[in-house]
């Protein structure tokens, strides 16, 4: 783990320590739940300065520029990629570098060293600027002293910003790669190439091939405008509305809090982009709220890390990855948000049914009305929910991304003059640019470090080397290369964003995937999940470590309980590639009925599987292997596999009925027994 994740950590444990004695067992049917999240509580989570005096006002400032340039470039006046995409590094670098400390120290001042580096990023952004006509023509060919240095300091820069931000993982990762430039002669077998001299590599990945290619591309056209859009809904209170409906719609129910932490983390995770980001700021919230309803910690900040992963695979924007996918692939980005619609259905009904069985073995209760958001308040801000489904219908409708995120910015804006507890003053908008500014660095810094190790793969041509030896060790056999896939993508993935991860695993796995046979929108969406869910598997399961801070609880235990509530993401991918209904893919509408039904059957099942809960009573040991035979038989298509599953689950019940002893709920001394 990261210093900065460290840190952040330490910082949760001590707000858990204030959480655990704010208020009494007693009173938490009383009491009423306060359902916004405090911004200043969540800035006290990350590894931040706390900008003062005129430094800060200098920060709004480059902030509020920054996401104005976006939003006029992109809607009004287009200007030559690699401008536009150095000038999108430049303020993420300059206001990285303000906000983000290169070391450990309680001092919120910005060094002269810092400051130094914020000038020399801003001319390198000049330099690439003043000298466009000729870069283009020289850059990995003939490259000038002066070329090089600017590369070699740029790239420099690019680490540093990604170690601030993101620790070391994706700094590390990236240099492995780019020792394997000039380790290239000395290698054995496929992995051997000519090698590279510094000049050439420095200056071909410090452009278009590599640092600002595909991967910047996407982050200064789409990732920037929806997180502004997600600092719109979150000044303008559609952000807050959501999660009262979420209260609203589950807090009543057994377990209320843990339902309301899957639907309100995977809305909020969906725009937010990053996964252990969206449980330190929605789980501050409901985490607390679920221990004191009876959940063990460790299921509580499962349940919100679980969640919140999820929220990367769920249309329309999938944390991003969606755009990345439709800019690496060029399949329509409609069809591939058409696609991940009902794998990620199964995705959430199958953590809902796992917390449910939780609840039920626990005997919980939902909260009271009285704690809960009025619902007349709900039906009165319904009008809020407009600028997600504009977004939906222009993105669905076949408009421009850049359009539709655009718009969706201008909807949140004039609804908030609705209401006079949610209206946008100018102070409002200029926060909400500085806010979702400020709230992309992250991504930034992440992309940029990706695009080094993309344009490692394909100056050195590893990703043909690695589909080469995926098609060696599977033999053509395709479920061999989809394990190998799936357990590469998960190993590359693991203590990166979902956005960087995603990348590498498209540029190195994926095109072995389609070299074996699978269509690329398969293939992409299958290395996308597992990218996705390696934020949730241990040994190094980013969002369960923020959600255990939180928690207080083991990071270890966590991750491998939201291992287990995630359990769906790890089958569904391989049963689409098999099952193309899945992902809507098939023009036989009665098959794809049959199919969304017997797979949510059998998500179910898996619930029940892994919680150990049927038919009203606790499942031993071998009546869950029956129920997790009978899961995978629902889950995957076919007649005859659905009639078995049938078959399976009729014994069960027998077993169920006849052999199993009636088993009241958990007493308090299995609940405290269990607590993680």
């Amino acid at each position: 783990m990261s210093e900065k994740e460290q840190k952040e950590l330490e910082a949760v444990e001590r707000k858990k320590k204030q959480d655990s004695t704010s208020s009494s067992p007693d009173d938490k049917n009383t009491e009423k739940i306060d359902t916004t999240i405090d911004e200043e509580e969540l800035e006290s989570y990350s590894n931040t300065r706390k900008l003062t005096g005129w430094v800060k006002y200098v920060f709004t400032v480059i902030a509020v520029i920054g996401a104005i340039f976006h939003l006029y470039i992109l809607n009004l006046n287009p200007i030559d990629p690699w401008v536009f995409r150095s000038t999108h590094l430049v303020f993420g670098t300059v206001l990285t570098l303000m906000l983000y400390p290169g070391w450990r120290s309680k001092s919120n001042k910005v060094p002269i060293i810092d400051w130094v580096l914020i000038a020399l990023s801003i001319y390198i952004g000049y330099y690439i600027f003043a000298n466009l006509n000729q870069l283009i023509f020289r850059v990995g060919v003939a490259p000038t002293d002066m070329d090089v240095l600017i590369a070699l300091a740029g790239l420099l820069l690019v680490f540093e910003i990604t170690r601030r931000t993101s620790g070391w993982v994706l700094p590390i990762i990236a240099m492995i790669f780019v020792a394997y430039v000039f380790a290239g002669p000395y290698l054995p077998g496929i992995l051997e190439h000519s090698g590279y001299s510094v000049e050439r590599f420095v200056t071909y990945i410090y452009s278009l091939n590599g640092v600002f290619g595909v991967t910047l591309d996407v982050s200064s056209k789409y990732i920037i405008l929806f997180i502004i859009f997600g600092a719109f809904l979150q000044k303008s209170g559609v952000g807050q509305y959501f999660i009262n409906v979420a209260f609203a719609i589950a807090g009543r129910l057994r377990g209320g809090p843990a339902k309301v932490a899957i639907i309100s983390s995977g809305l909020m995770g969906m725009i937010n982009g990053t996964s252990a980001g969206n449980v330190v700021a929605t789980g501050s919230l409901t985490i607390p709220l679920m221990k004191k309803t009876g959940y063990q910690p460790k299921f509580a900040a499962a349940t919100e890390a679980t969640a919140s992963a999820g929220g990367q695979i769920l249309p329309p924007i999938m944390g991003a990855g969606a755009f990345l996918m439709a800019e690496i692939t060029g399949i329509k980005y409609s069809e591939i948000i058409i696609a991940a619609t009902i794998p990620a259905i199964l995705y959430f009904v199958s953590v809902y049914f796992m917390v449910d069985f939780e609840a039920i073995k626990r005997g919980m209760k939902g909260l009271s009305r009285a704690q809960l958001p009025r619902f007349k308040y709900i039906i009165q801000k319904i009008y809020l929910f407009f600028p997600v489904f504009l977004l939906i219908f222009l993105l669905v409708s076949g408009k421009s991304v850049i359009l539709a995120g655009t718009m969706g910015i201008i909807s949140c804006f004039v609804l908030s003059l609705f209401s006079k507890e949610t209206r946008m003053g100018l102070k409002s908008v200029l926060e909400a640019f500085e806010l979702g500014m400020r709230d992309a660095l992250q991504l930034v810094s992440i992309v940029a470090c990706a695009g080094v190790i993309v344009g490692v793969i394909a100056l050195t041509g590893v990703g043909q080397r690695f589909s080469t030896m995926l098609l060696t060790i599977a033999d053509n056999n395709m479920f061999l290369a989809l394990v190998f896939a799936m357990a590469i993508s998960i190993l590359l993935g693991m203590g990166m964003p979902t956005t960087a991860a995603y990348a590498v695993a498209a540029s190195t796995i994926a095109p072995g995937l389609i070299n074996i046979g699978l269509e690329p929108l398969y293939a992409h969406m299958f290395v996308f999940y597992y990218a996705v869910i390696s934020a949730i598997t241990p040994p190094v399961a980013l969002a369960a470590f923020a959600g255990a801070g939180i928690a207080g609880t083991n990071p270890m235990k966590t991750g491998v309980k939201a291992f287990q509530l995630g359990l769906a993401a790890f089958i569904v991918p391989f049963v689409f590639i098999y099952s193309p209904e899945l992902l809507l893919q098939s023009d036989d509408t009665f098959n794809i009925v049959i199919a969304v039904i017997t797979a949510l059957i059998g998500v179910y099942l898996l619930a029940a599987a892994v919680q150990g809960w049927f038919f009203g009573k606790r499942a031993l040991w071998y009546t869950r292997m029956l129920l997790l035979a009978a899961s995978l038989l629902f889950i995957w298509t076919g007649f005859i596999t659905d009639f078995i599953g049938i078959g399976v689950v009729l014994l069960v019940v027998a077993i169920q009925k006849l052999f199993t002893n009636s088993n009241p709920p958990y007493s308090k001394q299995e609940a405290q027994a269990g607590a993680g």
